[in-house]
Formats: C-alpha cells, structure tokens, sequence
C-alpha cells in the first residue's frame, strides 16, 4: 500500500513532474501522428507529381510493347505502369511488381503481390497511368519522419522535469529557512520570526505566528508577574496567621481567646480577598492577552444591578445618574470585566468615604470635545480624595496611600486599570466637583 505524500514539497515535485511526463508523452504521440499525416500527404503529391509529368509527355516507344528496365535498375520507391483503355499493360518499371489492370482513378489501396499499395492513376490520350508505393516502405519512411519529430520532445523532458525540480527547491526555500530558524530556538525564545523576503503566501502564516508569540509572550510574562506578586504578597498574611495561631495557643483564659480567634479571622478574611484580587487581576491579564472581542451591552443597565448589589451588601448611600432620554447608554465591551471594574470602584470609593458620607455613578455620553461616539462611566465619592502627586502611583499594584487607615491590597484601582486596558482605554483620576472627593472615569466606546 503506497503512503501518502504529506511533504508538500514531495506532493508538488510528483504532481508536476507526472503532468510534464503525461504532456510529453502526448506531445510526442500528437508529433508522431501529424508527422505520418505530413509524410502521407508529401508522399501522395510525389505520386501526383510523377504521373502529371509522365501525362505531359508520353515516350513514343510506348506504342510497340512492354518496355521493362533491367532488374539492377528497379529499386525504386514508386512503381509506374501504363495501360491501354482495353487492359494491355504496355510500360511497367518493375517487372516484380505488376499491378492489377482494373483501375481506379485518384487514389486507392490495391493488394498484390502478399502487399498493400497506394495507387494512384490518372486517364490521358487513351491510357491509364499507375503511380503506386508500396505501403510498407511509406510506413516506415512516414515512422522514421515522425521519430525525427519525436525524439527532441522525449529527450527535452528530463531536462524539464530538472529544471522544475531545481525550481520548486528554490521556491521553497523560504520555508525551510523558516523552519531553520524555530528549530534554533530555546523554548523561552518568544521573539518574532523574521517576516522579510518571504514570499506573499507564506507572509500571512509567519504574521499569525508571531501575534500567537506575541499573545504567549503576553500571557507568560502575567504568569511570571502574578506568581511574584502572590508569592510576594501572601507571605505577610500568612506569617500574621502564624503569629495569630500562635497567639490562640498562648491565649490563658476565654476573653483572651475569643480575641485571638476574632483576629486569626479577620487574618484568614483578609488573605482570601487578597487571594481573589490577585485572581481577578490575572484572569484580567489574561483576556487583554487573549485578545477576546467585544459586544454590545446597556452600560446604564449594567451600573444600576452592580449598584443594587453593592447597597444591599453595605446599605450605603450610593446613587447612578444615567441619561435623562431614557436611552439605554449602549457600549462595546466585556459584561464580565466592567461589573469587575465597577465594583472595583465602588469597594474603594465606599471604604475611604466618610460614615454617612456619598457616592455617585453616573454614566453620561461623551460631550463635544470627545469623540461622539463614546461612553462616560465615573464613580465619585466625598472621601479625603487622593493627592494629584501620588495618583499616578495610586494605579500601580499594591499601592498604599502612606498614612491611611486601611488595611485593603492595593489591588481595587490596578484591577479596574487593567480592565480599563482590555477596552482600550484608561482611568482616569481627579478631584470630583459635586462631592469634592475622588472622581475616577473612564471612557468605553459606544455601540452603533
């Protein structure tokens, strides 16, 4: 059972190579049949020509008898006879060779003599004349004309079918450069291939190639980035649990214990929401890596459900301000990631807001001086703010404002960027002018 070519060199080599043998051998049966026309036809006109002359002028020795040549003077091709109108054969060149005196005028095949002649007579002053050739030798003088035709095609095919196979080795060559190159390579090695000199169907292949590279590179490095952070952020909370667990041990009446238990789980509820922070950031990472589309969503509609779960969880004074027209504010996004975004928000904006104080979402299409087709969402809050120095750093992650009270990751506002970068976008940071705290914006693109 033959194997199938899965070499696409090999598949292209054999195909081609068999279709310039099928052609060349077609060629040469097309030279060989149109060569024996072309000897048929040169052979027939000889035969005319040679009884034209000899109608033009008749020998008068004709009239007394059979005029035969010497047998060492009758090797000829073509044979000649004349007859009377009352069959009296009186000249033949070849006394061996005597045709039948019934003829046909033009042409015609007569069998004589155990062969097949082509004959050819023509009627004058009384006479027939009979120009024949032996079929035999005008086969073979018709095969050797075509072999002559033939022979040049056979011996060009070889030399094609090399020239082709240098041709495809030297077409490919690109691919095997290619293929040289990610066999040098390490595997950390996530650098783009080269894509110049690369022929126009190979070109597209290698460019999806590296923006997979690309995207792997990406997802590697927040691999790396998140196993840093958790194994630089964990060992805090989980050295203040030993210490905690330590400290229950030690605990010498029930008082005591009931405080180291009350602390050892506001430990454990403080690790588990770093834990699910630094989650949420590198599933994050990962989308903008991944590079996942977009859709339509009701931004409106969105903020009032993340808003509603916030109030019930904190009962805190929280209000949404969405466009006055009652159309539903509709953007391009990820459902997912911006409820991330938005709760992110309002943790941050809820933990530094006063007791009783306010917060605010609003989300209002961009105005004249941005783009038309765009989304404003803000959350603001009547909390102490954050300084104009200090709020480029407030996005970096496990940022702390230096003096405040709360025990929080770092993570809320670097979760909320990242989110803001899978849209394309960024946060932005300033004084709110209704509540003066905090105001933290973003501007998502609009829906059709």
């Amino acid at each position: 059972m033959l194997r199938p070519l899965t070499s696409l060199r090999a598949r292209l080599l054999w195909f081609v190579l068999l279709a310039i043998l099928a052609t060349a051998l077609l060629q040469a049966a097309l030279a060989l049949r149109a060569a024996r026309a072309e000897a048929d036809t040169i052979f027939d006109y000889h035969m005319q020509q040679v009884a034209q002359s000899l109608r033009a002028g008749l020998p008068q020795g004709l009239a007394t008898g059979v005029l035969p040549l010497p047998p060492e003077e009758q090797d000829f091709d073509f044979v000649v006879q004349i007859w009377t109108l009352d069959g009296t054969l009186i000249f033949q060149s070849a006394s061996r060779a005597e045709l039948p005196p019934r003829a046909v005028l033009g042409f015609a095949e007569v069998d004589a003599h155990g062969t097949q002649y082509r004959v050819y007579s023509v009627l004058t002053r009384g006479l027939v004349i009979q120009v024949a050739q032996d079929m035999a030798v005008r086969e073979r003088m018709a095969s050797e004309l075509a072999l002559h035709t033939a022979v040049p095609i056979l011996l060009l095919a070889p030399m094609l079918m090399l020239l082709v196979g240098w041709l495809v080795g030297a077409s490919l060559a690109p691919v095997n450069r290619v293929r040289q190159q990610l066999a040098a390579r390490t595997a950390d090695d996530l650098t783009a291939v080269a894509e110049t000199a690369l022929p126009d169907e190979l070109q597209p292949l290698v460019h999806e190639f590296n923006g997979l590279l690309q995207r792997l590179s990406l997802a590697f490095e927040t691999q790396q980035r998140f196993v840093a952070d958790a194994a630089h952020e964990l060992r805090s909370p989980l050295a203040a649990l030993k210490l905690q667990v330590q400290g229950l041990r030690r605990a010498g009446d029930e008082a005591t214990r009931e405080r180291a238990l009350q602390r050892l789980d506001a430990g454990i509820d403080r690790a588990t929401r770093l834990i699910e922070q630094l989650l949420v950031l590198a599933r994050q990472q990962a989308r903008q890596a991944e590079g996942a589309p977009a859709q339509p969503l009701a931004l409106d509609e969105l903020a009032r459900q993340v808003v509603a779960e916030a109030v019930a969880a904190s009962g805190a004074d929280v209000g949404v301000d969405a466009p006055a027209d009652g159309r539903p504010a509709r953007v391009m996004g990820h459902p997912e990631a911006l409820r991330i975004l938005l709760r992110n928000l309002l943790e941050n904006a809820l933990k530094y807001a006063p007791p009783g104080g306010r917060v605010d979402v609003r989300v209002q299409p961009a105005g004249p001086a941005d783009s038309p087709a765009a989304v404003w969402l803000s959350v603001e809050d009547s909390g102490p703010g954050i300084p104009e120095g200090e709020r480029e750093r407030a996005l970096d992650r496990f940022y702390r404002l230096p003096g405040t009270p709360s025990t929080g990751s770092g993570l809320g506002l670097a979760i909320a960027q990242a989110v803001a970068a899978l849209h394309g976008t960024h946060l932005q940071l300033d004084t709110s002018p209704a509540l003066g705290g905090l105001r933290v914006r973003v501007c998502l693109p609009a829906a059709a």
